[in-house]
């Protein structure tokens, strides 16, 4: 993110705000501003008295302004950071009148994960005068993939979209899950690599041929023996792939069907733009278009519905999971 990045070339420079609000549903973002703060902002031997850290559970916005109000010793500045702030959501918005007015030798970090204050309010339009407010915002799925390959980029590596698709599948739409398996991938691979579902398969875990990725890919090509293959695995293995998260990325891979079927233009290009996908992916969903009439691909949106509410335990009894999916590999595939 441009925004991250100026952060933190700004706190590099010393432009130091008073006040920092991070908030928002991604705490990832979060989580490294706030961590490049307090590793970098003061030297080793002034952070024994000029920096503290508080947990929002464990004070009050009395005690934080308290704090932020002290000056600091034997240096230019103090830092404090709040953690898990959004404890104090009921009374967050008192901090709007230390804001209007902050000790500029404070450099005050709001952590406020998976919400955010109300930009109506004194707070946020205080802080924004005379600090940063920054909201990071959650990641949508279709998105996840770019973010892995940015990542990797600036780390010296790469990574196939295919190896990228695993760990978004396995992982889901955790940015902080996905960076802790990544920088396990750094410390075993050397820089330059190319990361491919190989090495996710052997230093993660996920198997690069049992998955959801490729069961998505069998049912597209209606190849009936490989999507069988996969309900099999995924039967004998049913922790490691719940049938909620199958049906859950069955629909989503119908719906772009639907919305494909739309289409005027179904170029390559246009496609991928319009369904938000790697292009590296697109074939996959233009051989499913021509597998699946308009027709047979409301007729499967209705059938995952169905199943979806089985596999929740909705009208069944006791099945097991993975005669539920072989049920639905046969009504999908007839």
């Amino acid at each position: 993110m441009d925004e991250v990045k100026q952060l933190v070339t700004d706190i590099k420079s010393g432009n130091l705000k008073p006040i920092y609000i991070l908030m928002g549903e991604e705490p990832y973002y979060i989580d490294r501003i706030s961590d490049f703060i307090e590793k970098n902002v003061l030297a080793e031997e002034e952070k024994g008295f000029n920096q503290m850290t508080m947990y929002g559970r464990d004070v009050s916005v009395d005690e934080i302004i308290s704090n932020a109000k002290r000056f600091p010793m034997m240096a230019e500045r103090q830092v404090i950071i709040v953690k898990e702030a959004q404890d104090l959501s009921r009374t967050i918005e008192q901090l709007a009148k230390y804001a209007q007015n902050p000790q500029p030798t404070t450099v005050l970090v709001v952590n406020y994960k998976y919400k955010k204050i109300d930009k109506r309010k004194a707070l946020y339009k205080a802080a924004k005068k005379v600090g940063v407010v920054f909201e990071s915002k959650r990641l949508y799925e279709n998105q996840i993939g770019d973010w892995i390959t940015r990542v990797l980029k600036g780390k010296q590596y790469a990574i196939t979209p295919k190896a990228a698709q695993m760990l978004v599948e396995f992982l889901g739409t955790d940015l902080s899950k996905i960076n802790n398996e990544l920088e396990k991938l750094q410390i075993i691979l050397p820089k330059g690599t190319q990361i491919t579902p190989e090495h996710i398969e052997e230093n993660i875990g996920i198997s690069k041929d049992y998955n959801n990725f490729e069961l998505r890919k069998a049912v597209g090509e209606k190849n009936t023996e490989k999507a069988f293959k996969i309900i099999k695995y995924f039967a004998d293995n049913p922790k490691s792939n719940p049938m909620v998260m199958t049906v859950s990325l069955l629909f989503s891979f119908f719906s772009q069907l639907l919305h494909i079927h739309g289409l005027q233009d179904k170029s390559p290009r246009s496609v991928a733009s319009a369904i938000r996908v790697n292009p590296y992916f697109v074939n996959e969903y233009l051989v499913a278009v021509k597998n699946y009439p308009m027709r047979n691909v409301s007729q499967v949106i209705n059938l995952l519905r169905e199943f979806d509410v089985k596999s929740k335990g909705v009208g069944v009894s006791a099945t097991p999971q993975g005669d539920l999916l072989k049920e639905l590999m046969v009504r999908m595939l007839k």
